[in-house]
């Protein structure tokens, strides 16, 4: 049984909780879980420390007995000093789609169009 240290969300439409659960890889997103570890409230501000709440012991016992946490989770531990989560480096995210590649091209030569237009006249 593999098992995962996971977000299971609560709270009411357009108002998201989580809690921070270790729960079978199997089970469903909201399904059953084996311990609550924590909580995170996405409605706080960053600054807020209420906003992630951890059980530091709990979660250092799942983790050494084999719980693999999801990345969101990895980034509350990795924050919080608990695990270490690498950096990742995706340098082609940034860069324009195709068809927004063709939008500028066409902006382009008709500001060129336009410009020797206004030249020749």
């Amino acid at each position: 049984m593999s098992l995962k240290i996971r977000l299971a969300r609560g709270g009411s439409k357009k108002r998201p909780y989580y809690h921070i659960v270790v729960a079978d890889a199997r089970s469903p997103r909201d399904g059953r879980f084996l311990e609550k570890l924590g909580s995170w409230n996405p409605m706080l501000g960053k600054d807020d420390e209420k906003r992630v709440e951890l059980n530091n012991e709990r979660i250092q016992h799942w983790i050494a007995n084999g719980a693999q946490p999801t990345d969101r989770v990895l980034r509350f531990l990795d924050q919080a000093g608990l695990a270490k989560r690498p950096a990742r480096s995706n340098p082609d995210k940034a860069k324009p789609g195709k068809k927004a590649l063709e939008r500028a091209a066409e902006k382009k030569q008709k500001a060129e169009d336009a410009a020797a237009a206004a030249a020749g006249e």
